[in-house]
């Protein structure tokens, strides 16, 4: 997919009156937090006003976030119906979502849908995978296949039927399969620039205004194992 700009650090992937939709990196938030950085919202906040030479505060929702070590896609709304039509669509799981990851264990099948009962600690920001329902879980289900076979590691693709906190890097390490670069979840060493290999990768979704079928997919990091997938 072509970038339309990368002005001001942006990777815009589709850009119209309703949506603006960017490719995060590593170590962007969001959304405003407690560390005080600047969150990828008050980026493209600014980027819309200098581009349309706007007056006054400018308008945009955040449809949904990503963990800050992981990249890809990012929607945000441009006004205040796609922001409602947008959240709808994603809590009804009326988006398609694929995500890539680089694992260092081979799972045991080359495809598998695994189905877990995640239970978010709020102390350490994480979530934890059991095979049976705890007190306080919630269902969590993906599909995921290895899509290639590099050195060392291997690249998986995956798609998700649910949309909990840090589903996909608690259930692969439940599998035995942590991201690397993921410490939180079980892999030996932190990636130099503090991410992760995980990505989201493609989103499919009806456009919140005029109902055309959107297909945005965002290219992986510059990097050298991502440029091996």
């Amino acid at each position: 997919m072509k970038i339309l700009s990368n002005k001001n650090n942006l990777q815009i992937l589709h850009e119209d009156n309703h949506l603006i939709v960017v490719n995060k990196r590593v170590g962007d938030i969001v959304q405003g937090d407690k560390t005080g950085d600047k969150p990828l919202s008050e980026v493209v906040k600014e980027y819309i006003k200098e581009k349309y030479n706007k007056p006054g505060e400018v308008f945009l929702g955040v449809v949904h976030r990503l963990d800050r070590p992981t990249t890809g896609i990012v929607v945000f709304a441009r006004t205040s119906k796609a922001l409602t039509r947008m959240n709808e669509l994603f809590s009804n799981r009326e988006t398609q979502k694929t995500y890539w990851a680089v694992v260092k264990n081979k799972p045991e099948k080359a495809e598998d849908k695994l189905v877990h009962y995640l239970k978010r600690n709020e102390k350490n920001n994480s979530s934890k995978a059991h095979l049976k329902e705890v007190p306080d879980s919630k269902l969590a289900s993906l599909d995921y296949k290895i899509i290639k076979e590099l050195n060392n590691y291997f690249a998986l693709e995956i798609n998700l039927h649910t949309g909990r906190h840090h589903q996909i890097r608690a259930q692969l390490s439940a599998i035995g399969s942590p991201i690397k670069g993921d410490l939180k979840y079980g892999f030996d060493r932190s990636n130099p620039d503090g991410g992760i290999h995980l990505h989201a990768r493609k989103l499919v979704f009806a456009h919140p205004v005029t109902k055309e079928n959107l297909i945005i997919v965002a290219p992986v990091p510059n990097e050298v194992i991502w440029d091996a997938v």
